[in-house]
């Protein structure tokens, strides 16, 4: 057993109540006995003490040094660069303790994380500093260098930046009390921007409030409770976190929930390595696992369990993109401790966490189905008119309630497209409901979920159009057993030009995420083919 775990977190014996509220002016099932703000959160996590909450890289944190940690990076974060509610501090660093503490220190002065991609080239980070014009940037080591290079040639980039490797090194480590500033705040206060791919081009700003991210911690909350009320063991439950914090899988689904309920976050750090989490899982007696189908591939190919001690991991779920039935049934041979907990979820950035969920009865029934909307989510199936079809017919799939972003940073146009008037969000996803459980029949017809990264085509063709001996490209999505897609193009050159995939290629390294830069390649002189409006004709790459 791992030391520093006095004392046993458990969930609550009776299910939380749920009601109607008034939220944005329209009625939405809401937990009535809840936190109102993420400062109520972090004062309560005093109570656990000295039980650990974060793990990483040898380093154990418990919740009483957290709490000092982040009064202190707080108190920085006010008296030196003069945060305060509603300004901005970025967070570009690879996951870490400190990411974890800078998050909180911000919500605890009422202002907003910026949750800035770790993998971004040069290009995308000065564009986000222009987005959102942080007060401050606290980036690692390998950041600060693009971040520099940013700054020496965008003007918005040039921000004040603290160093997680020498500025945050001592973060809380004077003796004596702490406390936290002890901000108030609205429920719908902004806390959050996660950064997600736009159709434009440009990634889109999503905006998720205290009360978004209490929903999501509240989605927990009722499932351990009526886990509980099953009779599901309540031992001691430590998390797995192998996504991005960048992600809501990682912030929204385990630190945050993690904290309010006094359980311990294990961090996988670096590149993501299968026998690397094995060991993790075997050495810190990690319960909880949530991936993506990506690592889910790499489990089954390149796991080597033998000899190893998994007992201790009793649920894994997946979730970011659609997971094969044939790949969950491998997983239950693989880990079958786990059956009884692989779920299988439906969500997207917009939405602070799952907005349905299904039981492993409902996908023994229909390997189809992502199950039913969470108890705090309405969800519904309309036409292209926004009327709600009957049951058994495609349509849009729509989200409401308390999960639901406040709408994307400083477009309004793109939050009215998106989120209507009643207060629906319009996920663009193609779907049925059946008898109350969703179906998803295609995702938004042109993104491409690489290993769990959304990415538009247009990101990538606007940046290869830069390149100045290129005509036109067309960026699609193929199939990959191991990332769900690949990245695919067709480049067609200018005349006269001379420019082959690897000159192609390193353009684009200073503009993409290394994620988004195509690994299949055609170069082309032919024209693109165009329909009778002069469209070009996606579907013959698809």
């Amino acid at each position: 057993m791992t030391p520093g775990r006095p004392g046993v977190a458990r969930a609550p014996e009776t299910l939380p109540v749920i009601h109607g509220e008034d939220v944005h002016g329209r009625r939405m099932p809401v937990f009535a006995d809840r936190d109102r703000s993420l400062v109520d959160m972090l004062e309560r996590s005093r109570a656990h003490g000295d039980r650990v909450y974060l793990v990483c890289d040898g380093r154990r944190v418990t919740f009483a040094e957290h709490y000092r940690m982040v009064a202190a990076l707080a108190g920085e974060l006010r008296d030196r660069y003069g945060v305060g509610p509603g300004d901005r501090v970025g967070i570009l660093a690879a996951n870490s303790i400190e990411w974890i503490v800078t998050f909180w220190a911000t919500a605890s002065l009422g202002g907003i994380a910026v949750a800035m991609n770790s993998h971004w080239a040069v290009g995308e980070i000065a564009y986000s500093c222009g987005h959102v014009r942080p007060s401050v940037i606290v980036a690692d080591e390998r950041r600060r260098e693009r971040l520099a290079k940013a700054a020496a040639e965008w003007p918005a980039a040039r921000v004040p930046m603290l160093a997680i490797e020498s500025d945050l090194v001592d973060i809380g480590a004077a003796p004596g009390a702490a406390e936290s500033p002890g901000v108030r705040l609205a429920e719908d206060d902004p806390a959050v921007i996660i950064y997600t791919s736009g159709t434009t081009g440009k990634p889109k700003g999503v905006v998720h409030s205290h009360r978004n991210l209490i929903a999501a911690r509240d989605f927990y909350r009722y499932n351990d409770a009526a886990a509980a009320a099953a009779g599901a063991p309540q031992s001691e439950r430590r998390y797995l976190m192998t996504s991005p914090l960048f992600h809501i899988a990682a912030l929204h689904n385990v630190a945050v929930p993690r904290l309010d309920n006094g359980e311990t976050a294990v961090i996988a750090t670096g590149r993501f390595s299968v026998d690397r989490v094995l060991e993790l899982i075997e050495r810190e007696d990690v319960t909880h696992w949530t991936g993506v189908p990506t690592m889910a591939h790499r489990l089954l190919e390149e796991g080597n369990a033998a000899g190893r001690d998994l007992s201790s991991l009793r649920s894994f779920s997946l979730g970011a993109a659609p997971t094969p039935p044939a790949m969950r049934a491998a997983l239950r041979e693989l880990l079958p401790q786990a059956t009884s907990s692989m779920v299988a979820t439906y969500g997207q950035t917009e939405c602070a966490t799952a907005a349905t969920i299904a039981t492993p009865a409902q996908l023994a029934a229909n390997p189809r189905s992502v199950g039913r909307a969470a108890v705090n989510t309405q969800i519904r199936v309309c036409d292209d008119d926004g009327v709600t079809v009957p049951d058994g017919v495609e349509g849009e799939v729509c989200v409401r309630g308390a999960v639901v972003m406040l709408g994307y940073w400083d477009d309004p146009e793109a939050t009215a497209r998106t989120i209507d008037g009643d207060g629906w969000l319009h996920t663009g996803d193609i779907g049925v409901l059946r008898d109350g459980e969703l179906e998803i029949n295609s995702r938004r017809s042109d993104l491409i979920i690489r290993g769990g990264e959304n990415i538009y085509p247009v990101e990538v063709e606007d940046a290869l159009d830069t390149h100045p001996g290129v005509a036109e490209s067309i960026v699609f999505g193929s199939p990959s057993a191991e990332y769900g897609q690949e990245v695919a193009v067709v480049v067609v050159l200018r005349d006269g030009a001379e420019a082959d995939h690897d000159a192609l290629r390193t353009h684009l390294a200073g503009l993409v995420a290394g994620y988004k830069i195509p690994s299949s390649w055609t170069v082309s002189t032919e024209p693109l083919p165009r329909n009778a409006t002069g469209k070009v004709v996606r579907s013959a790459f698809t």
